[in-house]
């Protein structure tokens, strides 16, 4: 096979058109609908043929989860660290070859396939960290002989949906801090992605089960909606962590809002860089270009505008169209490629449908976006990046299209370029390029960017697992990874302590018997 891609699946010990379950109970791959064969969109070949989870099978995931979720709340918080920093190692131990598997499954070079376990590792590593500094608050009481102080305890069970384009790394920001809080995981990872999620989920197995800890503390569903369904209706899972498009999160928030759940929501993100007239251009160029070509635009952090001063305009307009001619397009695991392919061919539907798009309602085109074809395209994956040059207001501007597809706009004042980018409905990353620290600071006041991320001097893509990581309006507005988004998986108790001999009443009520 190209790549070698059976040789890496035996390093998962999983074989080509695997359809049995793991050797454990703790995921589940029993037959549910018609067999889905998916296709790596870097050579359009097939490479894996799997059947969803059926109801049943769902069941057993659960039920395997729950029997964990009351042995796992009781292991100190420390200990349940030190599984997941085994984890992290063995995870390095493995980097290379999931690198490369996330690579050829998804699409993405394999520097950023690479990156994305480097990621994985690092959220072990502070996860376990965290396991050390899990804790509340003490509080002064108004009632002499009293104290309140702040617990946190596991939720349970989290439910986690992911997205193709992370296929591993975001199930890992979630997994490694909701089990170092005491909860158990069930993963229903993307239909297109599934053979990155068994490895990974091979790799904890062995990590469980050399810890002697339940199998079920990780389990896998794998399939389509339905299943991601199941598990936003399931009112055995308090926490339901989602990342996708708008429309789906969405969907799973309405059903868990329904039956009273959490909901953590990472959706779609139309990111801007304000390119200011005192930016270094030489410095900044990289950032720009991979922050809108890299991963083929399918990050929800990918640049999909770029505002620039009037007075550079022109001249950023020449570099930019000189910089896209150089770009290499092709097999992503050649490190001599900027770009593969997007994921699929609806995808590539999407590109063009939204090209043709902008161009009617008047963006004018300034880098032809195109599907490639040819030796080395046969998948139909394989697009060229455009660039569009917005002149006035335009509708689809306000959408996320997932691929490389850069809209450039003119502005006159900071004021009117924080408007503009903040006149879309999304709000997950920004950025502005400056040398001059009023804009900085003005950007980053109350009245400036309204995302989740506001970077300066750095691109809108590329997050570190230290800072929590979410944006605002329909990106949903939840936090992940670092700071203090392990919060999210445990559930805050307040107690009050009376170690005195007396019973005074809050707010100085008398109640006399």
């Amino acid at each position: 096979m190209p790549h070698s891609i059976q040789s890496i699946l035996s390093s998962f010990k999983i074989g080509l058109g695997h359809t049995e379950s793991s050797t454990g109970s703790n995921w589940y791959a029993f037959e549910e609908g018609e067999k889905r064969i998916g296709y790596s969109p870097v050579d359009g070949l097939p490479i894996s043929s799997l059947y969803g989870a059926s109801r049943s099978g769902y069941e057993q995931v659960i039920g395997a989860a729950q029997s964990a979720a009351h042995y796992w709340r009781t292991v100190p918080a420390p200990k349940r660290g030190q599984m997941v920093l085994r984890f992290g190692r063995v995870l390095e131990a493995h980097k290379e070859v999931l690198g490369k598997l996330v690579s050829y499954e998804m699409g993405k070079s394999l520097q950023e396939g690479l990156g994305e376990v480097q990621e994985m590792i690092d959220i072990c590593y502070f996860a376990q960290g965290i396991s050390r500094q899990i804790g509340g608050l003490t509080l002064p009481s108004e009632r002499p002989l009293h104290q309140m102080i702040e617990q946190y305890h596991p939720l349970g069970i989290v439910g986690i949906i992911s997205a193709f384009n992370f296929p591993v790394a975001v199930w890992a920001w979630n997994a490694a801090l909701a089990w170092v809080c005491g909860d158990v995981c069930v993963w229903k990872p993307s239909e297109k992605t599934p053979l990155t999620a068994i490895a990974c989920q091979t790799l904890i197995a062995s990590v469980l089960a050399e810890s002697d800890y339940p199998e079920g503390i990780s389990g896998l569903v794998l399939g389509e909606r339905i299943q991601g369904e199941w598990l936003a209706a399931d009112q055995r899972i308090p926490l339901i962590s989602a990342t996708g498009s708008v429309k789906m999160g969405k969907q799973v928030g309405v059903a868990v809002a329904g039956r009273l759940g959490r909901s953590l929501l990472e959706l779609g993100g139309n990111n801007a860089i304000i390119l200011t007239a005192s930016a270094d251009l030489d410095t900044m160029l990289t950032a720009i270009v991979f922050g809108a070509v890299g991963t083929a635009g399918q990050r929800c952090t990918s640049t999909r505008r770029l505002i620039i001063h009037e007075k550079i305009y022109e001249a950023v307009k020449v570099r930019l169209v000189k910089v896209y001619a150089t770009l290499l397009i092709g097999d992503p695991l050649d490190e001599r490629n900027h770009i593969g392919p997007l994921i699929d061919k609806a995808a590539v539907d999407a590109f063009l449908t939204a090209l043709s798009t902008a161009e009617e309602q008047g963006a004018v085109t300034l880098v032809k976006g195109e599907l490639l074809t040819g030796p080395g395209y046969e998948s139909g994956c394989y697009v060229k990046p455009a660039i569009l040059e917005v002149i006035r207001p335009i509708k689809i501007v306000e959408t996320e299209t997932f691929a490389p597809l850069l809209y450039i706009f003119k502005y006159s004042t900071l004021a009117e370029a924080i408007a503009l980018q903040n006149n879309v409905p999304q709000g997950l990353s920004s950025a502005i390029m400056t040398t001059d620290l009023r804009e900085s600071g003005y950007y980053l006041s109350a009245e400036g960017s309204d995302c989740g991320i506001a970077n300066v001097n750095i691109g809108t893509s590329g997050a570190e697992i230290g800072g929590a990581f979410g944006g605002e309006k329909e990106t949903g507005g939840g936090r992940e990874s670092g700071s203090d988004a392990w919060k999210n998986y445990m559930r805050r108790q307040t107690n009050t302590i009376n170690y005195g001999d007396q019973l005074p009443l809050a707010q100085g009520i008398k109640f006399e018997l």
